[in-house]
């Protein structure tokens, strides 16, 4: 249900308040590690949204600028909303190899651990819905909207406001009991829910995340420029990727995790325990660049099918894992595996392919 114009259930305070305990409690029995209720008053982060618009930082994600309104204003982009529920739900995989040794290999390709199974959106979505109907059996109609990185929601602040972590240097949500290794997932609604007290910041003195960043993308504590980030490059960008960002990037072709795996609250995370996230799909964990490259268009259909990674694209995915051989140890596999693809269909490609062999020839032996 998107909205209703029915009357929010008439329950007395004391209801409410059972009400969104049932909330979290369902939530923990849906898969979600932490639920929190917020309000809708967003006015502390348009400053912050003003100002990182302005300097450009959002690059080529136009649609940061066009929603901006919607994103400071929940009740605009869901009419009548007047409380967020926030979810959190653990991504890290039980099983794979271990990200820094991957990282350590210049052959292999680093995948962020977060598309290493299902795609989020989809299991959050039917989690959320689920636990909106949840609401409706007990509360009756009401009007909502589910929300999982899919619309103009800024997400981690409603989480930080619904108390479920804070926000770290990095940007990112932060929780001491679980660092920042989950999914974040909204449901707009109108329910006068009682708001979650928020938590206190714990990041201190500590720029761990600032000085592992590979690209230098976190300019300063709370500040993240996107057009240098890793992720922004290899998911975002449609286009070229800057020449002086390339050999930063190291193997790294969809996303990053380096700032999380510096943070020291991380060691604290616990894995994923929803099967769709636990669980690696087709070896992306510890694959070689020649592989992953080596595939068709069709394989990679077939093989990224309910994958957050099959969104960016044949073309993309290829461009990427073109910088990461360009950046590897120099091997005439990886020559070899360039040259067959040095007159690909897609011009972004060539572009890109022709980069990595011209590097992989200058420093081979």
């Amino acid at each position: 249900m998107l909205q209703s114009d029915a009357p929010a259930p008439a329950l007395v305070p004391g209801q409410w308040s059972t009400l969104a305990e049932s909330i979290a409690q369902w939530g923990r029995e849906l898969g979600f590690q932490a639920i929190g209720i917020a309000d809708t008053d967003l006015s502390a982060e348009t400053p912050h949204l003003a100002r990182w618009l302005a300097a450009g930082r959002h690059g080529s994600m136009n649609y940061m600028a066009t929603h901006r309104a919607l994103r400071q204003q929940p009740d605009a982009l869901v009419p009548n909303t007047i409380r967020v529920i926030s979810a959190r739900m653990n991504y890290w995989p039980k099983e794979g190899a271990a990200a820094q040794e991957v990282l350590a290999d210049s052959r292999k390709a680093y995948v962020a651990r977060y598309a290493l199974g299902r795609d989020y959106h989809k299991v959050l979505r039917s989690r959320l819905q689920r636990l909106a109907d949840r609401i409706e059996d007990t509360a009756g109609e009401f009007g909502y909207r589910v929300f999982t990185d899919s619309a103009p929601v800024l997400e981690v602040a409603l989480a930080a406001k619904a108390g479920l972590g804070w926000r770290g240097k990095h940007t990112l949500l932060l929780t001491r009991e679980a660092g920042s290794y989950f999914f974040l997932g909204e449901i707009f609604t109108d329910l006068p829910l009682p708001a979650t007290p928020p938590v206190s910041a714990h990041c201190g003195s500590c720029t761990a995340c600032l000085d592992a960043c590979p690209t230098g993308a976190i300019v300063a504590p709370y500040e993240l420029d996107a057009r240098r980030c890793i992720s922004y490059l290899t998911i975002e960008l449609k286009d070229t990727i800057p020449e002086d960002l390339r050999p930063l990037i190291g193997n790294r072709v969809y996303g990053c995790d380096d700032c999380q795996l510096a943070c020291p609250w991380n060691r604290y995370a616990t894995a994923a325990a929803e099967h769709d996230f636990a669980t690696v799909r087709h070896g992306l964990d510890d694959a070689s660049l020649v592989t992953l490259f080596g595939w068709t268009e069709s394989e990679f259909d077939a093989r990224m099918a309910g994958s957050a990674i099959r969104r960016i694209g044949y073309e993309r995915w290829s461009r990427n894992l073109a910088v990461g051989l360009g950046n590897a140890d120099p091997s005439p596999a990886i020559v070899a595996a360039l040259q067959a693809r040095a007159e690909d269909a897609s011009p972004l490609v060539r572009e890109h392919v022709a980069w990595s062999l011209a590097r992989q020839l200058s420093r081979m032996p």
